[in-house]
């Protein structure tokens, strides 16, 4: 988690909304981001869906069946798509997003038969550190406003 950290801080450097997410493999890291979406004019291109679509290539197949998911806010209900689809069995988060979180907070997709057999999701994991780079980026975005 704490590589997920350090990839939404540096995100925030770039203007982006500090989420960060790593996938790892057989112990390795495969593939760090941080969201995209002001920087691709893509809005797609959260830090789930940046890091399943790396691993995938780097790994030569989407089924990432025995990878683990680490991002530092919970993930919406496009990028849980993204982790349902990519049968990834573990998925660990930080604060829950209460406005857009697919996974508890709005759509409850934690809870969808299509997760794959098994799959654990661990919520609230450092938790504060992961609230308090949201809350300073977008208390900093209103009174630039």
């Amino acid at each position: 988690m704490a590589l997920a950290i350090e990839a939404a801080e540096a995100g925030e450097k770039k203007g982006e909304v500090p989420i960060g997410a790593v996938l790892v493999c057989d112990k390795e890291v495969i593939a760090i981001a941080h969201n995209r979406k002001e920087t691709l004019s893509d809005p797609t291109a959260h830090a789930e869906m940046l890091v399943i679509r790396e691993a995938a290539e780097k790994l030569g197949r989407w089924r990432l069946d025995d990878c683990q998911l680490f991002v530092t806010a919970e993930p919406c209900v496009m990028c849980m798509g993204a982790v349902i689809q990519a049968r990834i069995p573990l998925l660990v988060y930080g604060v829950a997003e209460k406005k857009f979180g697919g996974v508890e907070s709005t759509a409850y997709l934690g809870q969808h038969p299509m997760l794959p057999r098994k799959m654990e999701i661990y919520a609230g994991i450092c938790e504060e550190q992961c609230e308090k780079i949201l809350k300073d980026f977008f208390e900093k975005k209103r009174s630039e406003y």
